[in-house]
């Protein structure tokens, strides 16, 4: 990170966390511009500071995190939403992934992911808590009816990283329309389910496979 300090807006509907939560970033050396324990203060302070990120408790009074992400996105924000939760639930993470929010941690582990999860999301990447994916449907990697070819798992590594289609084509020298093409073929030999970000889930669960 650079010497310019990174700006962050955070809320928790609970003050010890909140408290917690603001000391940790401190010591991380972000620039706290402001706190807030409800939604409405939480997305007031993002629309007056535009913040690089903001950590979000997934459930607050007047607007929940996801509420928060949705209306950013609305309005073009560019400003990082990172979701706290303390669910598990896939629907939650789908959820989350449509709205392009940049990060998703369980907050039993907040304090370990936050750092790793704040670098990535610097960078252009996405961060979930690992333990979102425990009891996801595990897929056979390669069986002798579907196995990946090598240039479909060298994609699915950059999918697991968070890179887009387009930063996937780019950095393989290949065309978008390529890359879409190993991604439906993959997901009809995975067996998945043919959403945007069946990929990722399953590149970002499976990552001791395919590394």
């Amino acid at each position: 990170m650079s010497n310019q300090k990174v700006t962050a807006v955070i809320a928790d509907d609970h003050p010890i966390l909140l408290k917690g939560l603001h000391d940790f970033l401190v010591d991380l050396g972000l620039d706290i511009v402001g706190t807030a324990n409800e939604g409405q203060a939480a997305f007031d302070l993002i629309i007056k500071f535009k913040p690089q990120i903001a950590i979000l408790d997934m459930e607050m009074p007047n607007k929940t995190g996801l509420e928060i992400a949705t209306t950013c996105k609305k309005l073009e924000l560019e400003t990082k939403v990172i979701l706290l939760t303390l669910h598990k639930e896939l629907y939650l993470y789908h959820q989350a992934k449509e709205l392009n929010l940049s990060g998703y941690i369980l907050k039993e582990f907040a304090l370990g992911d936050l750092s790793i999860a704040i670098t990535t999301v610097l960078d252009g990447g996405q961060f979930f808590s690992e333990k979102i994916f425990e009891g996801m449907k595990e897929n056979k990697f390669q069986s002798d009816d579907n196995p990946l070819t090598p240039s479909e798992v060298k994609i699915l590594r950059l999918i697991a990283e968070g890179l887009t289609t387009k930063d996937v084509a780019n950095k393989l020298f290949i065309s978008e329309r390529t890359v879409d093409k190993h991604r439906s073929n993959m997901i009809v030999k995975l067996q998945l389910e043919k959403k945007h970000n069946s990929l990722l889930i399953w590149a970002q669960k499976n990552r001791d496979i395919i590394d």
